[in-house]
This record gives C-alpha cells, structure tokens and sequence, in this order.
C-alpha cells in the first residue's frame, strides 16, 4: 500500500470516529456516579490499584482525584486517594533507592534533584511537607529524589501524607461537585478554605524564601 493510500484511509478512519463520537450520547456526571455505585465494591479496589499503580509514573495526580470525586464522592473519594498516594510514593521510593542514586541522577533532572536536596537538607517530615505543597513539583519526579536523598522512608511517607492533604481534598470535592450532589453552602466553605490555605502557603514560601 502506497503511502498515500495508507493517509486516504487514516483520515477517513479520523473522521469516522469524530462522526461517531458526536453521535453518541455522552453520560452526565451524575449518570457516569450511578454507575459507579451500582459496581459495588469493585469500584473503589479498582480505582486504588490503578490511582497506585499509574501514579508511579510521571501522570498528573488530578486526573485521579478529579476522578475520585466523580466515582466515589467527597469522603470515600479523598480516602481512595490517599491511600492511593501513599501506596504510589511507597512504591517509586523503594523503586528510586533500590536501582541506585548513580542510575536514577542520571535519568532525572539536576536542578530538581538539588532542589529537593536543598529542601531535605533541614531534615524530616517539615521537609517533605513544604515540598508537597508547592504544586509546580510534580508527584513522580519529587518521589525519585527522596528515593536517592538521605531521608528514611517513615518521614518521606508521613509528609507525603500530611503535604497532599489539602490539595487532594480540594480536587476531589471538586470532582464530586460535578455531580450536582453537592450542597452550594458547603462548596462556599471549602472555597473559603483553600483560599486562606493558598495565602498561608504563600506567606509561608515568601519567609522562606526571605531566610534563604
């Protein structure tokens, strides 16, 4: 087959596709958590095994916690995701520390790799929490560097927790807000509380930045 057949058919496949995803009908939010439920259990296994396992790599954490609030809603949803971003940190950590620090610099960038080494210097779970907090720093990446840092598993872990917290909260209620399900009020509320969070966390970074 010619090269110009094989793109012929390559865009009449595309555009078959565009017709028939238009076609379709596209399940609501409300309907696609309907779903979900009626899956009983098999719901939140499935989507931890697959939040732990594809978060070990560099995929961003949000599409997973958006997706948590959608399918599991605000409580079961955040629980889920945590246990899911524990069990991913614990998995890249002793992937990071088991193949070595010579490999792993080798594939990671230096400049992040001094950064998260700058911030361990102090030490501890404090380290790993102001790490967490800032979001520029992806998920995976920052798991490698503490994998080759000095920094023992217990804190990394701990901090990982307590640093993912709020952000994941905040996109998880988010996901679950999609469903119409809800309250405005309490949406309210949380809007106030991630923006007085967002003012700590800058306050916070600015004196740091100041003490360095």
């Amino acid at each position: 087959m010619s090269g110009r057949k094989a793109l012929i058919i390559a865009l009449v496949g595309l555009a078959a596709l565009v017709v028939a995803g238009s076609l379709a009908p596209v399940p609501s939010p409300a309907e696609v958590r309907t779903w979900a439920a009626a899956a009983g259990w098999a719901t939140p296994v499935l989507f931890l095994a697959v939040y732990a396992v594809l978060t070990v790599v560099p995929i961003p954490r949000t599409v997973f916690n958006l997706s948590a609030g959608l399918l599991l809603g605000e409580a079961l949803g955040v629980a889920v995701a945590m246990l899911g971003t524990a069990l991913a940190a614990w998995a890249a950590f002793l992937l990071a520390r088991g193949l070595g620090r010579r490999w792993m610099e080798a594939h990671l960038e230096r400049d992040a790799v001094r950064t998260v080494n700058a911030r361990l210097s102090g030490g501890g779970v404090a380290g790993v929490i102001s790490l967490r907090l800032i979001p520029m720093i992806l998920f995976a990446p920052m798991n490698y560097c503490c994998g080759i840092s000095s920094i023992r598993l217990g804190p990394f872990l701990a901090g990982t927790v307590i640093g993912s917290l709020p952000g994941t909260i905040a996109v998880v209620v988010l996901g679950d807000a999609l469903t119409g399900t809800t309250p405005p009020a309490l949406l309210a509320v949380y809007a106030g509380l991630a923006l007085a969070g967002a003012a700590g966390l800058y306050v916070v970074l600015r004196r740091r930045r100041l003490v360095d």
